[in-house]
């Protein structure tokens, strides 16, 4: 009778260890998961940092620098500034309007992309309407500002933009900020033909936008939509659209690092599963109880 307590207190320590271990080892593997998605969130912005290419950014005066990234990745044409804003980057366009989504302007495999024309649309820049597409990501990366020009104060306040390509740099002069769906094919059509076609396009726009500026663009100018995802929708798209101009603006803004944000950019839908753990600060707490626990035995 003595014995077969005893066996059965043994087996119970020993089924307690077992848990306690089982426990254990998944604590530390949430934990592991949790620090990896926080490198891996720094590793994401770090990627998509204007910052890190600003010594390829052309000036007016030399591009040697910028010559040098397109060594890298001919695929690199052009490079896109929206004054008041950390919208600051290099512009690339492929084959496909699939391969930046994931790919950076090196070449290499990104989540945060790259900022790139629609395949379809001339790399000069001679069509009527040419779509730029870029990620709606956090800290005001990538494209990320745009949706701030849903804030009538922050789009009166920065108009102007430039894009450089064909070696020289080139004006914009931004005129409405249009929120619609990903499938809005009246607005997603680029290299629109022909004057009546040019002229229902552009009313079109200025039907849908949210905000406009009087600048008197016409069938005769160019015009460029940057379009990001929405954080409204999960279809949603930001589009703020300009007129390309031979001449070059500055804006005057009150935030010189353009984050004078309506709402705080909060949706990146590039963003990796493993950053959507928010668990990591309650395990820790668990993970010392245990270990304190068990040193008492």
């Amino acid at each position: 009778m003595e014995a077969g307590k005893k066996a059965g207190s043994t087996a119970i320590k020993i089924a307690n260890s077992l848990v306690d271990l089982t426990v254990l080892v998944m604590i530390l593997a949430l934990v592991a998961v949790a620090l990896y998605a926080i490198w891996d969130s720094a590793q994401i912005y770090r990627a998509a940092d204007a910052r890190q290419y600003a010594v390829y950014k052309p000036s007016s005066e030399e591009s040697v620098s910028f010559s040098e990234l397109q060594n890298i990745n001919p695929e690199v044409f052009a490079w896109l500034t929206v004054s008041g804003t950390r919208i600051d980057y290099p512009v690339t366009q492929a084959e496909d309007n699939e391969k930046y989504v994931i790919t950076d302007v090196y070449g290499s495999y990104s989540l945060s992309g790259s900022i790139f024309l629609d395949y379809l649309n001339d790399k000069q820049f001679q069509d009527f309407n040419s779509i730029l597409y870029g990620h709606h990501m956090e800290k005001q990366a990538m494209f990320g500002p745009i949706e701030q020009f849903g804030n009538r104060k922050f789009f009166e306040e920065r108009a102007y933009g430039s894009l450089y390509y064909g070696g020289k740099q080139h004006g914009l002069e931004f005129f409405a900020f249009v929120h619609t769906d990903a499938y809005d094919r009246s607005i997603f059509a680029p290299r629109i033909k022909g004057q009546e076609a040019q002229q229902a396009y552009l009313q079109n726009i200025l039907d849908k936008a949210m905000y406009t500026r009087d600048i008197g663009v016409s069938v005769e100018d160019r015009i460029i939509l940057l379009s990001t995802c929405s954080s409204d929708s999960t279809n949603g798209r930001d589009i703020l659209i300009g007129r390309i101009t031979d001449e070059n603006k500055t804006d005057e803004y009150s935030d010189e690092e353009g984050g004078h944000a309506a709402k705080k950019v909060s949706v990146d839908p590039q963003k990796s599963v493993w950053r959507r753990i928010p668990f990591l600060f309650l395990i820790i707490p668990v993970f010392l109880i245990l270990i304190k626990k068990r040193t008492k035995r």
